[in-house]
């Protein structure tokens, strides 16, 4: 179903509408609001996020998509949040739990130079539906920093464009860039380490 059929059906009051949106959209605005006020804080900001979404639905315009506009609600309710203390935005954090796959390892248009020891022969679809597998990349997401986990997540399981990422959460593209690229090596050292080994 399209968002604006959605919408007609959230603008005429039905309930199950309200679910399904919040069943789509959850994911990406925890992930805003994870990248802004960090765990601690990330779901009492979505509830406050949804509030005001509740709230202001009638006004809704449509200059935006749907989700550009909850996404953009739920970062200015974090931003909110903070008040006038946002924390910088730090480069560097703790490394993941297999390390990183180096630059040299990729050519300049981002293919392998080298590639993994043992790449798995099926495809990326079927490795991700390995349990033991999906595990594992969970925990190495877990262990990224706030910023880099919730760039990779808007960027590689919500769609975003690194522009809307960046106008979210306030960084710069090039910022934006740095930690998506470093969180793309961490989550490849997974990779390559399970393929290799068969274990996390």
């Amino acid at each position: 179903m399209s968002d604006s059929d959605l919408l007609g059906r959230l603008l005429a009051g039905e309930q199950k509408a309200y679910r399904e949106l919040v069943a789509r959209y959850q994911g990406a605005m925890r992930a805003v609001a994870y990248a802004i006020v960090g765990s601690r804080h990330a779901d009492e900001v979505v509830q406050d996020a949804w509030l005001a979404v509740v709230r202001s639905l009638g006004g809704f315009e449509g200059r935006a998509s749907l989700k550009t506009w909850l996404l953009t609600i739920t970062a200015n309710t974090a931003k909110t949040r903070l008040k006038h203390n946002r924390r910088e935005v730090l480069l560097d954090d703790l490394p993941a739990p297999h390390g990183t796959v180096g630059d040299e390892r990729f050519a300049d248009d981002g293919h392998w130079l080298l590639a993994p020891h043992a790449w798995h022969q099926d495809s990326p679809e079927a490795l991700l539906t390995e349990g033991e597998l999906r595990e594992c990349l969970e925990h190495t997401l877990a262990s990224l920093s706030e910023l880099q986990a919730s760039v990779l997540v808007l960027r590689e399981r919500q769609g975003l464009e690194l522009e809307a990422i960046c106008n979210l959460l306030d960084i710069s593209l090039s910022n934006a860039r740095v930690l998506l690229h470093r969180a793309r090596l961490k989550v490849f050292a997974t990779l390559e380490h399970f393929e290799e080994t068969g274990q996390c």
